[in-house]
């Protein structure tokens, strides 16, 4: 039960690592481009698998397609996406440079961060709630079923605590100038 009860509480994790990754913090990523379709040849396809990204500056991403074919709808794609970056097309490779954020702007970023910690111990919440439920309704002795219980707080307390770790580096990487 509690290898099954972790695992769902690791999804949780890596679903909150992934929403995190989408926060920008003034620093190109490629991660940033994540969940960009393109129409390639009538196909809807990620951006990452029809170009290499790389970073060449720290506030700059550098798209290379394969197919030089697909950069205009590349570029289309990317203006689309509103990442409130506009991308510069030279016929060869699009520029993305990240603006320098306002510190009006990080503390919009944290607020959004909070939230999606949030959500995230929600969802632990939730595991546990069910956890708890299927416990009960084991019909197992009354120090057994306490003993279970416990241990379910403990796991989500556990849990709980990497979402605060995982909020505190992205706040520090939001806040850093």
């Amino acid at each position: 039960m509690n290898s099954e009860l972790e695992k769902k509480m690791q999804k949780s994790i890596e679903s909150l690592d992934a929403k995190l990754l989408n926060i920008r913090a003034g620093r190109a990523n490629p991660a940033m481009l994540n969940g960009i379709l393109v129409s390639y040849y009538g196909a809807m396809s990620p951006i990452s698998s029809l170009a290499n990204i790389t970073v060449p500056e720290a506030r700059q991403l550098m798209i290379k397609p394969f197919d030089k074919s697909a950069l205009k709808e590349m570029e289309r794609s990317i203006n689309e996406a509103n990442l409130g970056i506009t991308p510069v097309n030279n016929g060869e490779v699009i520029i993305l440079t990240v603006p320098e954020l306002t510190e009006e702007r990080r503390k919009d970023y944290v607020k959004q961060a909070k939230t999606i910690c949030e959500e995230a111990r929600v969802a632990l919440r939730n595991i546990r709630q069910d956890a708890n439920n299927e416990i009960k309704r084991a019909e197992m002795p009354e120090d057994q079923e306490k003993a279970e219980l416990l241990n379910v707080q403990e796991l989500v307390n556990q849990y709980n605590k990497v979402i605060d770790d995982r909020l505190k580096e992205k706040e520090n990487e939001l806040l850093s100038f």
